[in-house]
């Protein structure tokens, strides 16, 4: 993104500002004090956190002008609604608002029909979220929430299900560069010994891999592991554990 130039909503992002900290607390606070200059400044300073945030989404059907200006209209309730004695970093506040706004977005123009009660009752779950969080300070729980709507807890969930937007199993949530892990690398397999790849001849395949490619293996397909649990347990970080998991599989395919 650096080296080339995007416009998006006709600006050039290659050209989007990076804005310091103390430059944002000192801009939030003219802006709650009724300075619109100031106001304008934080919202083109953050474009650059808007557009790292949309891009998460730019997979789906809709255009990516429409979910930036989505994103900035998040970025505007974040700069409105932030607590400058929370003590904590603008961008740890406006990234959840931001992810939030677009969500709501996506979630509204779901093909997938809910019905208009449960939707409503989600919209007041996820309203209730933010108003415990800024309250407390604290991610709120789904006993807390509900609680706090005299519902149940299970209607709470129900209702916040409803609105999810579905997930590809192959949308990459990482990259260092050169590997990529999708939602697929980081499912845990509940198979245990009657896994798929303990029925192969992977046995047979087994112990020409490395000590450490054998260890992942077993981690992965026979204990259940997800790719994060198993880069805590060895030692080494997910994108490496991706790696050494897919070329240990194109071993034991050669193998075969």
């Amino acid at each position: 993104m650096q080296n080339c130039k995007v416009e998006i909503c006709g600006i050039d992002t290659s050209k989007l500002k990076v804005m310091r900290e103390s430059e944002k607390i000192e801009l939030l606070k003219k802006a709650q004090n009724g300075d619109k200059q100031a106001r304008d400044a934080l919202v083109f300073g953050n474009l650059r956190l808007v557009l790292s945030i949309v891009q998460r989404f730019l997979n789906r059907s809709e255009l990516p002008d429409d979910l930036f200006q989505i994103g900035c209209i998040g970025l505007i309730k974040a700069i409105d609604h932030f607590d400058l004695g929370l003590g904590v970093r603008f961008s740890t506040y406006a990234c959840p608002m931001i992810i939030g706004e677009v969500r709501r977005y996506l979630r509204d123009n779901n093909a997938v029909r809910v019905s208009r009660s449960l939707r409503d009752t989600a919209y007041k779950a996820m309203q209730t979220r933010e108003m415990l969080q800024n309250r407390n300070a604290k991610e709120p729980t789904v006993r807390e929430i509900s609680n706090e709507m005299n519902l149940s807890s299970q209607e709470v969930v129900a209702a916040l299900e409803s609105v999810v937007e579905p997930l590809s199993l192959y949308e990459p949530v990482f990259s260092d560069g050169s590997d990529t892990v999708y939602v697929f690398d980081q499912v845990g397999d509940e198979g245990g010994e009657d896994d798929w790849l303990c029925e192969i001849s992977f046995k047979r395949a087994i112990h020409k891999l490395s000590e450490r490619e054998r260890a992942i293996l077993t981690l992965r397909f026979m204990k259940g592991k997800t790719q994060m649990e198993v880069a805590s347990i060895i030692g080494i970080s997910q994108a490496q554990v991706s790696r050494l998991e897919k070329n240990a599989l194109n071993k034991i395919r050669q193998e075969l």
